[in-house]
């Protein structure tokens, strides 16, 4: 039976006097053919407002990786509850959720906690201007660091405005934005070793702040050698190397992208499957560098920061993680969707690109070769890819539109099995 949606888009436009569009985030906007209301979730599955269950392969973009309503996060947020929501002091809790995270992170010699990737990424870029005493902070073509003036430059640029590989152009992320904020942000293309050599050598940079992997575009992983070269110019230059793993860490391995690829930054940041949903982020790193919020008059505040109920969430989550178990089986999920789109693909004489992890990875249309650089994907068929994951929905299936898959542990044989069929269903129906 094919799913319709008329309850969430009436909700929808009814809610657009109460918050702009409807929705309390932009980057819920513009979703076809509506922007979802949703009413519960449970295991891979969400349940809207038109009475659909959707499999669900957002995961709240990215966090839920145990899936929507795991019984240790709930019971010890719960447990957490009865002793008191917030106290402006510290709790045992927060302690453990940094043990874990320590345990599990090799660059975490120090760890402090926030509510949001955004935060902890300015947290890092301050903390890498206090260390070394230089103001610039490079940042790569098509890499998100969050929604702040001082870094969404350049994210999502137009073929049109980027200027040439050896000099992109700072391409503002909004309208309103301060134009004077990018001035001590340099912009590089990824995956390009000698141009960033070239820019480093200058001798001005503070920090690199980059995704290891590039999950915000297309999954790209690292070019051979390119973690371990970046490191190394990092380390000649005295520059302060910073992995944004919000989205990697905890999710491509149970010690983030820097323990799966065997580079070890300066200071990483983590959020969105730190805590299986709560609001959580955290940025941790050298004890020296982390230090300098104590010694060096380094601020880092925020009344919400280590929440009692979000570190009980950390801890839950992160405890359900240790043994590695739920990697191994979406492992092998993930690798079962990914070929299996591939061959539906190659099946149905349809050009597309399959590539990334099993936890993250990226399906697009138009494309066979692989994708490289922020660059490579502008070549991809985006208006197509919208018609399938339009298709996709009435078929049950709830898919990123900007070709991201997250899979959870609750993604079990039988629900990759369906979306299998869906997918099938949907890449004919989605045919210009």
């Amino acid at each position: 039976m094919t799913m319709t949606f008329a309850a969430s888009a009436r909700r929808i436009a009814e809610a657009k006097s109460l918050a702009p569009g409807g929705v309390n985030s932009n980057f819920r906007l513009g979703i076809s053919p509506t922007p979802l209301v949703v009413e519960r979730g449970e295991g891979p599955y969400l349940f809207d407002a038109d009475g659909n269950r959707l499999i669900d392969y957002y995961l709240g973009m990215g966090p839920m990786i145990l899936g929507h309503n795991p019984r240790p996060v709930i019971d010890a947020i719960k447990a957490q509850l009865e002793s008191g929501i917030l106290f402006a002091a510290q709790t045992e809790i927060e302690y453990e959720a940094a043990t874990l995270v320590k345990r599990l992170v090799p660059c975490a010699e120090r760890v402090r906690f926030s509510c949001s990737g955004s935060e902890a990424v300015q947290a890092a870029i301050r903390l890498a201007r206090a260390a070394t005493g230089r103001p610039t902070i490079v940042k790569f073509e098509g890499h998100y660091h969050g929604w702040l003036d001082n870094v969404v430059w350049s994210v999502a640029p137009q073929a049109s405005e980027m200027g040439e590989r050896d000099a992109p152009a700072h391409v503002p992320g909004s309208n309103g934005q301060d134009p004077n904020a990018g001035a001590t942000l340099d912009i590089v293309v990824w995956n390009d070793l000698d141009r960033l050599a070239t820019r480093l050598r200058r001798g001005d940079v503070a920090g690199v702040i980059m995704e290891p992997i590039m999950c915000n575009t297309s999954v790209i992983a690292p070019k051979p050698g390119y973690l371990d070269g970046v490191r190394k110019l990092c380390s000649e230059t005295g520059t302060v190397l910073i992995f944004d793993e919000v989205i990697t860490g905890f999710r491509v391995a149970a010690g983030g992208a820097q323990a799966l690829l065997g580079v070890t930054p300066d200071l990483a940041v983590y959020g969105k499957a730190i805590a299986n949903g709560m609001p959580v982020s955290a940025v941790a790193g050298r004890a020296d560098i982390m230090d300098l919020m104590v010694t060096g008059k380094v601020m880092h505040g925020g009344t919400y920061n280590a929440h009692p109920l979000c570190m009980a969430a950390t801890a839950a989550t992160l405890n359900s993680l240790l043994d590695g178990s739920i990697y191994a089986r979406i492992e092998a999920r993930g690798r079962r969707l990914m070929e299996g789109f591939e061959r539906i693909l190659r099946d149905r004489q349809i050009a597309g690109r399959v590539q990334g992890l099993p936890g993250i990875f990226h399906v697009s249309l138009g494309r066979r070769e692989p994708i490289g650089d922020y660059r490579d994907q502008l070549a991809t068929d985006k208006a197509a890819y919208v018609r399938l994951t339009t298709a996709l929905l009435t078929n049950g299936v709830r898919a990123l539109e900007r070709g991201a898959w997250f899979l959870s542990d609750a993604h079990d044989d039988a629900t990759v099995d369906a979306t299998l069929a869906a997918f099938d269903r949907a890449v004919v129906a989605a045919r210009p």
